[in-house]
């Protein structure tokens, strides 16, 4: 299950995780952020005990898409230990997000 990321929850649940957090920045006008986000929530109940999936709704969390410069949607991005390990722009079939993980 995906976690609704906001500027205020954001340091508790990604920054402090132990586990990878995968963060989806997206919006709900966006078409590609539509066709991905089910592969998002797929992954997050695949790899629940390996991994934290939250989503960041640009439009909502403007600072946060600021701060880690989206200037297109969907951006993915993969922390670990509070730190951008991997990135990636648009749409992708739900093995290149899995892989995310592991590059």
């Amino acid at each position: 299950m995906t976690i609704e990321i906001t500027k205020e929850n954001f340091e508790e649940v990604v920054l402090r995780n132990q586990l990878p957090v995968l963060v989806d920045f997206w919006a709900t006008w966006c078409g590609p952020c539509k066709m991905i986000g089910p592969l998002v929530e797929q992954i997050s109940e695949e790899m629940a005990d390996k991994v934290v999936v939250g989503k960041v709704n640009v439009d909502d969390q403007p600072e946060l898409a600021m701060k880690f410069q989206v200037m297109s949607i969907p951006t993915l991005l993969v922390f670990k230990n509070g730190e951008v390990v991997n990135k990636r722009i648009g749409f992708m079939p739900k093995d290149k997000i899995a892989e995310m993980f592991t590059k």
